[in-house]
């Protein structure tokens, strides 16, 4: 401990308080262990479907706000400066689409013992093919989840201990620990662990943004510097930024809310009335979490020019080390930070592995052994958990992408799911084949956009339109024109 560099964003004092934390999230998935039921799916994946409202919302709220939220957020406000305020608006406009299916899908969930996505898709559409494709689609994205934030939680270690352990280390250490816990307690440990990292987010969050605001003198002196510094901010937005506005707002809508991880969670609640109020809850939280980091994004911008697109993911982490160099006592917030950062990145990845290994074990490789009882199935799903995380971690330290833009990546195929599921559980003569052919098309054209953005440098997006909306677009005029046709 003595040898901690003097750029570490925590003090020795802070290191043992964020390893003790890290010790108690192995405990926590020891207990969950102990509490197990029964060595099933439905105990492993859904903890019974018992959860309450308070470790429900937790749960939600830790999952939904991760490691895009503290470090790909302000990093964006940092580039974008105030035209991303519309990320508040984002946040709140996915409660309003979880509302819209959310609450039918958890009473079939209960009703026909839904696991996965891709239980609800075949119980709707009864088509083996659309099931496995949808299944393949949200690990596909579900992977690209884990990708972002194990870059954010490499960032994190490496600036809190400046260097001693190196951004590839603080991926494959956290990386372990969260397969440990995940693995020995399924949800009931990650609701368990989410509603500890829930609690000391909305602290960590909240504590940083008065920090902020007092010591950098609001957002009326952030306002008079920015004019100076970074007079783009205050352009009139283009007919494009205009259509980028609205498309990211979609993109998140659509995608964010059909994440498979927040469904799983929907099939655990107890019953439909305690989903609401914590859905109730929730259209609050983006107030006091997105608005709160956005707030921090734009203080960077003022206080720290200069950053390249890629640094400007480390905006906020930079921002702590400024104001540690500055203020006595900081060091309390900043392990709390750090620890708030850390939680909320870890409750997201392990909900995105469990997800994962549902939907491997449920859709894909019980219809290759039929036959597997409930025990090897479990198994096999604790093995390929920790073979995705080996990956995803082996890619988080090579890709050199942006966590924002990773994200986006994910959101764009996420959307092509979204009419089966919204489309599916409010439309009773909605067709198998036109919701099918949608989304293979809606799917095709999101991929070919972004293939011929990364490899023949063609627009990501067109009119300021994401791929995953074009997708979208095409995806539900097939599904109106070849529904009408079918009845």
């Amino acid at each position: 401990m003595n040898n901690i560099p003097d750029a570490a964003l925590l003090t020795e004092n802070g290191i043992i308080f964020f390893c003790l934390y890290l010790l108690s999230l192995l405990i926590v998935g020891i207990a969950g262990r102990i509490a197990q039921k029964e060595n099933t799916l439905s105990d492993f994946y859904l903890s019974g479907r018992g959860l309450g409202l308070f470790v429900l919302f937790l749960t939600l709220y830790a999952t939904q706000y991760s490691g895009h939220t503290l470090i790909g957020f302000p990093g964006k406000a940092y580039r974008q400066g105030y035209m991303f305020l519309m990320s508040v608006t984002i946040m709140m406009s996915v409660i309003g689409a979880y509302l819209f299916y959310a609450p039918k899908l958890q009473r079939l969930a209960k009703k026909y013992n839904f696991i996965t996505v891709g239980d609800y898709i075949q119980h709707r559409f009864k088509s083996d093919s659309f099931t496995i494709l949808i299944t393949i689609s949200c690990i596909v994205a579900l992977a690209n989840f884990i990708l972002t934030n194990l870059k954010a939680i490499g960032y994190i270690v490496e600036a809190a201990t400046g260097g001693l352990i190196t951004f590839e280390m603080g991926i494959i250490l956290l990386s372990v620990i969260i397969i440990i816990y995940e693995t020995l307690g399924g949800m009931r440990s990650v609701a368990w662990t989410d509603a500890i990292q829930g609690v000391l987010l909305l602290i960590g969050v909240t504590a940083i943004f008065v920090v902020v605001q007092v010591h950098y003198g609001g957002l009326s002196s952030v306002a008079e510097t920015l004019k100076e510094a970074r007079p783009e901010f205050w352009a009139p937005p283009t007919f494009e930024d205009k259509n980028l506005w609205l498309s990211t707002i979609l993109i998140f809508m659509f995608g964010v809310s059909v994440y498979p991880h927040a469904i799983q969670r929907i099939y655990s609640a107890k019953n439909s009335k305690t989903l609401k109020r914590s859905f109730q809850i929730m259209i609050f939280m983006p107030l006091v979490t997105t608005f709160f980091m956005f707030v921090v994004g734009l203080v960077g911008a003022a206080r720290l020019p200069g950053v390249t697109r890629q640094g400007s993911d480390e905006v906020a982490l930079l921002l702590l080390k400024d104001m540690a160099n500055s203020i006595p006592g900081m060091a309390i917030l900043v392990t709390l930070f750090i620890t708030a950062a850390t939680a909320a990145i870890m409750s997201t990845v392990d909900s995105a592995l469990l997800a994962i290994s549902s939907l491997f074990t449920q859709d894909i490789y019980r219809r290759l052994k039929p036959d597997s009882n409930q025990s090897k199935l479990t198994g096999v799903g604790k093995i390929f958990s920790w073979i995705v995380i080996a990956v995803m971690s082996f890619l988080a330290i090579k890709l050199p992408e942006t966590i924002w833009r990773i994200t986006e990546i994910k959101l764009e195929l996420l959307c092509q799911v979204a009419p089966a599921i919204f489309l599916g559980i409010n439309i009773k003569n909605l067709k198998t084949k036109p919701v099918l052919f949608g989304f293979l098309v809606g799917t095709v054209i999101a991929v070919a956009m972004i293939t011929a953005n990364i490899t023949l440098g063609l627009p990501a997006k067109p009119l300021g339109i994401h791929a995953g909306i074009w997708g979208l677009a095409v995806n539900l005029t097939v599904i109106y024109f070849l529904n009408k046709k079918e009845n």
